[in-house]
């Protein structure tokens, strides 16, 4: 320790000699109760030295150590009023003019005792046995940091090898100077690394024991919030971090194949450094602590990015050199090869270290090396006027670069959470060939212009009369798939090598145009509910009126008329054979988009670019179109189903069926009626579709029958004995689409009737427990509601036994004294419109 200390074997004797004379005069008092300098000061005199002036300096010495204890870093802070202080201040300057007087009796002594120790004992808590000399911040860690310097060898800086003996050395001091583990922690790391540095950043083991006493650092860091501590610490931390990330943000010059084995180590401590710095002193993150903040990953990423932009500059001014008259190879071509080398060397050497802070290490290197190549490219090829060999070759040597890079960053990033997506964002591809690749979509645009305005042409001249054709289908289509076959044939004889590049370009216009076909083939045609009639205000029967047996008056809510054989003269584009054209048309461009696929994955092949898998991973599919014509298909069918049901045979069902006398006007005007329609349907639909129209007319009718139960105005009334009509006609609608076994499967139809045959059962219900039902239904959803008063059920058009809506509806048409009493008590409900 002596040694290490650099202290003479006289001096040390003097200050053994010293402390022996201290502890008989002190006998029985601890070490931290004395002040040292103060005893040592009255201990010796100036023939202890070998000559005065050595004594001189070193009573100068402890009395500076006193000033700087007591009065420039107390441990308490002093009053600009305390005597005591100013008493030692004027001690100290008169020392400097004339050596004190130390002897035990003499004036100065006792004043300058007498002023120490009242210093001394000061103590934050006022109760302090102990004396406080040594142990005011920094000037404690400063004494403390000479002290650890004992762990070093002087000759080589390594650590002694009786480090274990030194360190509880140096924890004896620790109570004395204010010492904790923390203080000794971060003391310890900063001379351990500050070691390796002055030594020539060659010793490996100093570099690691620096690392793991970091680490220490790092925990206790978290544990406390002491303001001095952090002071040191953010200064201690700021200069480490401030070495190594001059050496990690330009690495390639740091380090080498010779010298790898240190990098791990560095970026470990800048790492743990900047990490204590933001996590456990920056306020700034304390405040954005909710968002999570990846320190470490953000340093690397720092460094690696850093690095490798000098690292791309020295390449450009050493590719520039190498170009001459004996070597004619484009500057770009020259560069595009070093800049492979270069990420080759990064991935092999530098990034293994870094994936430890940084999974992504060598993918985030290549995407910065393919950002800096890409700004050199893009200007090569805005400067662009004409292919020349000169430029082929930088563009072959730009894309096998960009290849290798990209490569590089998939295999990087295979195991990341989004399989590297984030990476190849951060990699636009280099527009090497889009000087050709702006003229061909200038060309696909002109195109796809000219098939958009024939569109519009086309179809306000469309008719949709079925008999332009055999198929029955719309000619402006025929025409339309044709010119979109003719524009693909010219698309694949264009001179270009990347034609599967462009070609979702060109796929992409086309599907919109025809797109737009499928979308302006079913405007104007309505959707379900356009033609959905709006239902009667509720009404109640009046019973022992003459009204089931008086003439029809004209009813108050049909909205909608056709003929009455359910087809319109051959103009009305929304007439049934016309509607049924609409419906083919979109079948028959369903079937002809899967003849352009193959087509076009004929003309990829035989392109002179083609390679044997071309059209692997391209989507050749004309989805948007597809989508369309489906969605059309199922809007066209519905649309279909209720104008024939609510507007050709509205007639029927609002003016006949029920009106007046169930048993005279029954369900087989509506099936008459159905007949041709369906015949109509069977003859003209595509056989793909003709199911899908037919089950829609299907449901169109139940749900119109349907209506006419539960809304078919106050025309219509029904006892208990007309249930067994009513779900005789229901067998003979649902017969009529069963068709013996010839129609629709039974299974659909029992599907699509089944909302009718839930609600049947409630005409066979005797009135009474049908009130008692639907008071159970509208108390148990309308708890809050005044006792004796019934809101109103809403009318939800889901029509259920156990809807309060539907029950009511039952009542409202039930021909009895009991319901028309109940509808007039509770709603008040009028007999007329």
């Amino acid at each position: 320790m002596r040694v290490q200390m650099r202290v003479s074997e006289p001096a040390d004797a003097r200050i053994r000699r010293g402390l022996l004379r201290i502890a008989a005069s002190q006998l029985g008092r601890r070490a931290d109760s004395m002040v040292l300098p103060l005893e040592f000061l009255q201990q010796f005199k100036a023939s202890d030295f070998p000559d005065p002036q050595e004594y001189d300096a070193w009573q100068s010495r402890n009395l500076k150590l006193l000033e700087a204890g007591l009065l420039v870093h107390p441990l308490v802070p002093l009053n600009k009023s305390d005597v005591s202080a100013q008493r030692l201040r004027q001690i100290i300057r008169g020392a400097y003019d004339r050596p004190l007087e130390t002897g035990k009796n003499s004036e100065s002594m006792q004043v300058l005792r007498s002023a120490v120790m009242s210093l001394a004992g000061r103590s934050d808590d006022g109760t302090s046995d102990g004396c406080h000399w040594a142990d005011g911040f920094p000037l404690n860690l400063h004494l403390y940091q000479m002290l650890v310097e004992a762990c070093f060898d002087n000759d080589d800086g390594t650590v002694v090898d009786e480090i274990d003996e030194v360190m509880e050395l140096l924890k004896k001091t620790w109570v004395i100077l204010g010492i904790n583990q923390m203080l000794h922690n971060l003391c310890f790391a900063w001379a351990l690394f500050n070691h390796f540095v002055i030594s020539g950043q060659v010793d490996i083991e100093l570099l690691s024991a620096a690392e793991n006493q970091l680490a220490e650092v790092a925990k206790d860091a978290k544990t406390t919030k002491d303001p001095n501590y952090s002071k040191v610490l953010s200064s201690t931390l700021s200069s480490i971090m401030g070495w190594t990330e001059k050496r990690l943000l330009a690495y390639h010059e740091t380090f080498n194949a010779s010298n790898i084995e240190s990098m791990q180590g560095i970026v470990s401590i800048g790492v743990s450094a900047a990490r204590v710095l933001v996590e456990d002193i920056s306020h700034e993150y304390r405040r954005r602590r909710k968002e999570e903040t990846d320190v470490a990953r953000s340093r690397i990423e720092t460094y690696i990015r850093s690095s490798l932009r000098t690292a791309f500059a020295q390449r450009m001014e050493e590719a520039d050199s190498k170009r001459s008259s004996k070597n004619p190879t484009p500057v770009l071509s020259i560069l595009a090869k070093d800049i492979g080398d270069l990420a080759i060397k990064e991935k092999n050497l530098y990034s293994p270290i870094l994936k430890t802070w940084h999974p992504l290490a060598s993918g985030v290197a290549v995407v910065t090396l393919h950002s800096c190549f890409g700004n050199e490219l893009k200007q090569f090829i805005a400067g662009l006027t004409e292919l020349t060999p000169d430029t082929v070759q930088v563009l072959k040597a730009a894309d096998k670069l960009e290849k290798d890079l990209v490569n590089i960053a998939v295999e990087d990033s295979v195991d990341s959470d989004d399989g590297g997506k984030s990476l190849i964002r951060e990699m636009p591809p280099y527009e090497a060939e889009n000087a050709i690749a702006n003229l061909v979509k200038v060309w696909i645009k002109e195109r796809i212009d000219r098939l958009k305005g024939w569109v519009d042409r086309n179809l306000k001249q469309e008719t949709w009369n079925p008999g332009a054709n055999r198929e029955n289908i719309a000619p402006s289509s025929v025409e339309m798939l044709r010119v979109v076959g003719e524009t693909l044939d010219a698309f694949f004889q264009l001179p270009i090598p990347m034609h599967p590049v462009l070609l979702p370009d060109l796929m992409f216009g086309l599907d919109r145009s025809l797109q737009l076909f499928v979308s302006k083939a079913k405007s104007g045609c309505g959707t379900k509910n356009t033609f959905m009639p709006q239902l009667p205000p509720l009404t109640r029967c009046e019973v022992g009126s003459n009204l089931l047996f008086k003439k029809k008056e004209k009813p108050q809510n049909p909205q909608y008329r056709g003929n009455q054989n359910g087809t319109t003269n051959g103009a009305d584009p929304l007439a049934l054979p016309q509607l049924c054209v609409r419906l083919n048309t979109l079948q028959y461009m369903r079937g002809e988009l899967e003849n352009l696929e193959k087509k076009i994955k004929t003309g990829l092949r035989n392109v002179e670019s083609a390679q044997a898998d071309v059209t692997d991973g391209l989507d050749i599919k004309f989805d948007l179109c597809q989508s369309s014509c489906q969605e059309g298909i199922q809007q066209l069918c519905e649309t279909t189903a209720y104008k024939v049901t609510f507007f050709d045979l509205g007639h029927v069902l609002w003016d006949i069926l029920y009106v007046g006398d169930v048993a005279s006007n029954r369900v087989e005007i509506l099936l008459r009626e159905l007949d041709p329609i369906l015949e109509t349907i069977s003859g003209m639909v595509h056989n793909k579709v003709r199911n899908r129209a037919i089950t829609a007319l299907m449901k169109a009718t139940f749900d119109g029958f349907l209506l006419v139960l539960l809304a078919g105005g106050p025309l219509r009334a029904f006892t208990r004995q007309d249930s067994q009509i009513i779900e005789d006609d229901f067998k003979a609608l649902k017969d009529l689409f069963l068709a013996d076994g010839d129609g629709l499967p039974e299974e659909l139809v029992d599907k699509a009737s089944s909302q009718v045959k839930n609600v049947l059962p409630l005409l066979r219900s005797d009135s009474e427990s049908l009130i008692d039902r639907f008071k159970r239904m509208m108390s148990e959803s309308n708890r809050s509601a005044a006792k004796n008063r019934l809101p109103l059920p809403p009318t939800t058009g889901h029509w259920s036994p156990n809807e309060a809506n539907t029950v009511l509806r039952v009542l409202c048409y039930r021909y009895d004294e009991t319901a028309t009493k109940f509808l007039k008590k509770t709603y008040n409900l009028p007999k007329k419109i």
